[in-house]
């Protein structure tokens, strides 16, 4: 990303030193898709790493590393695994685990976790905790409201008037988002999210709608400081124009062009400084990424709302670009511990595109067979993230909705696009589908500013 560097409680930027080391340390990762298998890339490239194992992980994390199946729900499972292997450091990839206090389990049995407390957790966890506490810590986002009434929902609709949105207070796997165009829409987006008379433990947020660009923004935390970490473009919509249901993700690319050095020097200084602050004032100390999903407008940055894990598929676009070692940079946020500056990053592009399988994000179809992820491998500067997948003897076959991120790095966003949809069309998987325009933005803006 370039530009801002390390943040202290006090505001200041601090200077990086030369070097910083961690000893050699067994890791291990939790997750399945794509992410996980773009971080244990990453780790295993560290000369800081000991034995690497991703659990439950996928075949692909199987190629830089060892993976054991595991229930990520059963907290005891995971901590016995820990000490099984001698884990040092954990890194959690997806948030309900975190919502579910692993942190805090394994902070109990002696084991340095890259993630944030169950409490901390909440800045995703709930919708509605997060929009109280920007409020309390003036940190600028939508003005909202927050519902157990479906009648009080739309009332408070029908007074504020379309387009607003409307979001399920707790996970919903980036799907629980709904951008009314129309107050109709919005009514029907609070039927399904609320019961029909009185009021239940479910609960709504509704909240003005933004203009701007969106951005993914984020940085590392240590539980007082906080380092920027980089930027990416996610593509939310299933189709092509940004049209159809949100999703998890159908895309990303990095950097976005909008995130200028100054833009994120506001963001830390308007947005991530102040949670720290804030979480620490309250007495749960935030630790790992903080994921700002941002709007990006002519009056700034707001926030759209947090997670508190690195996102997915921004990840697999980022790390393509991350020319530091990782490994160290998580172990010193996990132990409250993070030097000055911040992670180098080239200045090349890179981007990745989601092949997800047939009837995502509804009910995918599973069992069909991919082939030709080799050939697209042998591509230059091309990488083939696994995500749903499964391995039955020689074949790799899709085992969830979004299957493969397949990202390219290039000098310029247009170069990445082209080798990652070259990659793309070498991958035979008839039961597939994906966006063909992703970072359609940022190649337009090349385009306009010429060769």
């Amino acid at each position: 990303m370039g530009g801002p560097g390390h943040f202290a409680p006090n505001g200041r930027c601090a200077s990086r030193p030369i070097a910083f080391w961690i000893s050699r340390m067994n890791v291990l990762i939790l997750g399945s898709g794509g992410r996980e298998h773009a971080l244990a890339r990453a780790c295993a490239r560290s000369p800081s790493l000991g034995k690497l194992i991703v659990a439950p992980g996928n075949p692909g994390c199987a190629e830089v590393a060892r993976t054991v199946p595991l229930d990520l729900a059963d907290h005891a499972a995971i901590v016995a695994l820990c000490e099984r292997e001698t884990i040092d450091l954990v890194i959690v990839g997806p948030e309900a685990p975190l919502v579910a206090g692993v942190a805090d389990d394994l902070e109990r049995a002696g084991v340095a976790c890259f993630g944030p407390s169950r409490a901390a957790a909440q800045l995703e966890g709930s919708k509605g905790f997060t929009k109280d506490f920007c409020r309390e810590f003036a940190i600028p986002t939508a003005a909202y409201g927050r519902f157990r009434s479906r009648n009080e929902a739309k009332a408070f609709i029908r007074a504020r008037g379309a387009p607003i949105v409307v979001k399920a207070d707790g996970l919903a796997a980036g799907k629980g988002v709904t951008v009314a165009e129309t107050v109709e829409e919005a009514e029907a987006a609070i039927d399904g999210l609320l019961p029909a008379s009185g009021e239940s433990s479910a609960e709504a947020v509704v909240e003005d709608f933004l203009d701007g660009e969106e951005v993914s923004f984020f940085a590392l935390c240590d539980g007082v400081s906080a380092t920027a970490f980089a930027s990416a473009q996610d593509h939310k919509r299933v189709g092509e124009g940004d049209t159809g249901p949100n999703t998890g993700g159908m895309g990303a690319y990095s950097p976005p062009s909008l995130m200028t050095a100054e833009m994120a020097d506001r963001v830390m200084r308007e947005i991530v400084l102040p949670t720290v602050r804030g979480m620490a004032a309250r007495g749960t100390p935030f630790r790992g990424v903080l994921f700002a999903g941002l709007m990006i407008g002519s009056d700034g940055p707001k926030l759209i709302e947090f997670n508190v894990r690195f996102g997915d598929p921004e990840t697999e676009a980022i790390l393509e670009r991350l020319d530091d070692d990782l490994l160290p940079w998580l172990a010193a946020a996990a132990k409250g511990a993070l030097p000055g500056g911040s992670p180098a990053f080239s200045a090349d592009a890179a981007l990745t595109v989601i092949m997800a399988a047939r009837g995502y994000p509804g009910e995918p179809l599973l069992g069909t067979r991919i082939a030709g992820i080799a050939e697209a491998e042998r591509l230059p500067g091309v990488a083939v993230l696994q995500a749903g997948t499964r391995r039955a003897g020689d074949d790799i076959i899709a085992n969830g909705g979004r299957v493969l991120a397949v990202t390219a790095r290039g000098p310029t966003v247009r170069e990445a696009q082209e080798r990652a949809y070259a990659a793309v069309d070498q991958i035979r998987w008839p039961e597939g589908f994906f966006r063909r325009d992703i970072g359609w933005r940022a190649v337009a803006r090349e385009r306009a500013a010429g060769p």
